[in-house]
Order: C-alpha cells, then sequence, then structure tokens
C-alpha cells in the first residue's frame, strides 16, 4: 500500500516514525457489549509505545441520549489537551480490532479540523502478527494546545438525510451488515426496527478488507462500491448502526479521491427508533 499520513499508514511507516517528537499514536478501540471485550483494560494490559486511550464513549456528547455523538467543541479540545494532542502532532489512530474503531476517531479529528491523522492499516492485530513491540507503560504526556475549526460539511443530521432520502441527490450508503440492512437479522441494541434508509445502498464495511484486515486498495474499494450500486457521481453520505463503522466507508471514499463525503452521526440508532421515519426492508 502507499503510506498516506492523512488517510492510512502501514505498521511498517509506524515502526519507522515511532520516535519522531511530534507523532502521537491514539488507540481509539471501541467494542459493542456483546463483544465482552474491555477496550481500556486491554489498553492498559498493552498498547503501542507511547500510545494514549481514546475513549469513544467518554469523547462524546453526554447530552444527547444516542451513543457517542460527536462531543462539543471544548469537551473535544481539552480532552485532546489532557492527552498531549495538539497542533503540529502527526496523529496515528488503531484499534484492537483491526481496522474498525479507530477510522471514527480519523474522522472526528477531520471533523474538527485536524487533518495530519492518519489509521494504522491492520491495527494492533497486524502490528502485533509483525512482530513490533508493545508496552504497559502510561505514556509521558506535556499539554499541547489545539486549533479546531470544525468542518461541518464532513457530518449529517437526520432531518438532511431524511430530505437526502427523499431527493435521492446523495449516494446513502450503510456499512452494516447485510442482514442487518435487509432488516432479517436483529439490530444489536433495543428498541430498534429492521431495515435501512430508504434509497441507501449496502456496503458491509468488511467488503473493503483485504483477507488480513487490511484495507484493500482504492482501486478494488471503488469496485466493491460501483458493484453495490453506489452511484459514486453524488455526493456520499455514510451511515451504518451507531456512527462508528460508517466511518470505514468515509476512509475508504478519501482515499479514493472522493472527498465530497459526510457521515450521518445518528446513523440506524436514531433512524431505526423513530417509527415516524420512513423504512425499506430487503436488498434494495
Amino acid at each position: 500500500m502507499q503510506d498516506d499520513p492523512r488517510t492510512l499508514v502501514s505498521t511498517d511507516w509506524l515502526a519507522a516514525h515511532l520516535g519522531d517528537p511530534d507523532l502521537r499514536v491514539l488507540d481509539g478501540s471501541w467494542y459493542l457489549p456483546a463483544a465482552g471485550r474491555d477496550a481500556k483494560a486491554e489498553y492498559d494490559a498493552g498498547h503501542i509505545p507511547g500510545a494514549r486511550f481514546f475513549d469513544i464513549d467518554e469523547i462524546s456528547d453526554h447530552r444527547s441520549e444516542l451513543p457517542h455523538m460527536v462531543p462539543p467543541v471544548e469537551k473535544f479540545m481539552s480532552r485532546l489537551r489532557a492527552m498531549g494532542v495538539g497542533d503540529g502532532h502527526q496523529v496515528v489512530v488503531y484499534d484492537g480490532a483491526g481496522l474498525v474503531s479507530a477510522a471514527r476517531v480519523w474522522w472526528l479529528f477531520r471533523l474538527m479540523g485536524q487533518t495530519n491523522v492518519a489509521v494504522l492499516d491492520g491495527g494492533l492485530p497486524n502490528w502485533q502478527a509483525e512482530g513490533h513491540p508493545i508496552e504497559d507503560l502510561p505514556p509521558v504526556v506535556r499539554d499541547r494546545h489545539m486549533t479546531v475549526r470544525v468542518q461541518n460539511n464532513l457530518v449529517r443530521d437526520v432531518t438532511q438525510v431524511s430530505q437526502a432520502s427523499k431527493l435521492g441527490n446523495h449516494a446513502i450508503i450503510d456499512a452494516r451488515s447485510a442482514g442487518r440492512f435487509r432488516g432479517d437479522d436483529p439490530e444489536p441494541r433495543d428498541g430498534l426496527r429492521g431495515g435501512h434508509i430508504p434509497g441507501s445502498r449496502n456496503v458491509p464495511f468488511n467488503t473493503l478488507f483485504n483477507d488480513d484486515g487490511t484495507m484493500k486498495s482504492p482501486e478494488a474499494c471503488r469496485a466493491v462500491f460501483e458493484a453495490a450500486g453506489v452511484d459514486l457521481n453524488k455526493p456520499a453520505i455514510t451511515t451504518c448502526g451507531s456512527g462508528v463503522t460508517a466511518a470505514i466507508l468515509s476512509l475508504a471514499l478519501e482515499r479514493m479521491g472522493k472527498a465530497d463525503h459526510s457521515l450521518y452521526d445518528g446513523s440506524w440508532s436514531e433512524w431505526g427508533a423513530f417509527p415516524t421515519l420512513p423504512v425499506a426492508t430487503g436488498d434494495a
């Protein structure tokens, strides 16, 4: 793969730059309760040297009943400053599942106007499989100011997505599994209807991965989107269960050179909970 410090970097790239003074590594691991995994406990037991833990659930908008919604700007800035992450740093985010929740952290940084951020391809499993070191030591942290310039074009709310669904002027792309998209399989969160946003197309996030958990090439990703019936000539809106794996689609689109993409932050946790919003089932 071609390393790009603004989207995706390899384990070799990170190993070569791990000692750079302005590099900051973040562990953005997050798991559904059914996974039975404790992201923070796993971080404490072993992480990439110098990594800080980015708590997706804590660094969110706690005023919302929806899970891990975009945090207020002030909260994002204060939490990152406390982690010693700020202006001028090159950030690399990884997670313990390979390449899942790290993309959400990448997208949050981009939303806040920070572009020197990349996801580690293959994540911690790939890092460890290649024999790179891990440690259980806390990082040495020094405060660093962060300037935030929110990029509102990168996020969409339910009203905007509803309008896009009715008008058909956006490509709405759903990262959930085919069974959940069709409405055949139950949702992992209680109280949600089955199905998908009318007019949306299904690109399960794992179809963008190679067998080793790394992301496919931009050309191969484009083929996956096109095979799913996604019209890449339209602006894209990515969605999923709660706005986490949708960011994997956003990352793939960015690597493909498609800049006009945004993420539906509420995703199915919001859409599926409201009986007044229309729901489609089946493959289309």
